[in-house]
């Protein structure tokens, strides 16, 4: 179980929940704030580009193809909820500098 209270198992997928700030200076996760995961992104928050700004620094930061990564809940919102398919919560927690308890 992760220590961070944002990512969580879901039906065998990871849901994580993100605070986007688009028209940032650059594309880079910040961290926690509060329950959420600051991501900040360039893209502008018009047409869908700083959603897709942000799957796609997800799944490079996971290692995973950007279609293993879809945002369920908060398409025009700035607090989203990600869908991560195929990662285990360990794996994604040390890959976005989470904290994990019982791990190891």
């Amino acid at each position: 179980m992760s220590g961070f209270p944002g990512i969580r198992i879901d039906g065998g997928a990871l849901e994580l929940d993100i605070k986007v700030v688009p028209g940032a200076r650059r594309d880079e996760i910040s961290g926690p704030l509060g329950e959420r995961l600051k991501v900040r992104t360039t893209a502008p928050p018009e047409g869908g580009k700083a959603n897709r700004a942000v799957v796609g620094l997800l799944a490079r930061t996971l290692g995973l193809p950007a279609r293993a990564i879809t945002i369920q809940r908060g398409h025009s919102a700035a607090e989203k909820t990600v869908r991560i398919e195929g990662l285990d919560l360990a794996s994604a927690s040390g890959h976005l500098g989470l904290t994990t308890a019982g791990s190891g």
